[in-house]
């Protein structure tokens, strides 16, 4: 039963003492229209939140990734560093690479 005048940011209800009129400043109106936006922003960023930790959630492991194993993901190759040096000192390169 309230009704409500933007024009003059007036709020007029019925009460058991007659009608009571709330009002309020453009200013005051405004602070609380961009505080509503802003909660209802972090609302959607926390509900995409979610949805994106169960999707990664419910994703399964790749078995080659995974913490504890050093194994790596695709054929290596080893390169001395310094040719009289053991194998000890070799890098581990991309099998894939090119010769240059």
């Amino acid at each position: 039963m309230a009704v409500p005048n933007y024009t003059y940011v007036k709020l007029k209800m019925p009460s058991p003492n007659g009608v009571t009129t709330i009002e309020s400043t453009y200013e005051h109106a405004y602070d609380c229209d961009v505080e509503c936006i802003e909660y209802a922003e972090a609302i959607i960023e926390a509900e995409t939140l979610i949805v994106n930790l169960d999707q990664l959630g419910s994703e399964a492991p790749d078995s080659k990734r995974c913490a504890g194993t050093f194994e790596p993901a695709e054929a290596v190759k080893l390169v001395p560093v310094d040719p009289t040096c053991p194998d000890d000192w070799a890098l581990r390169i991309s099998a894939t690479l090119d010769i240059k």
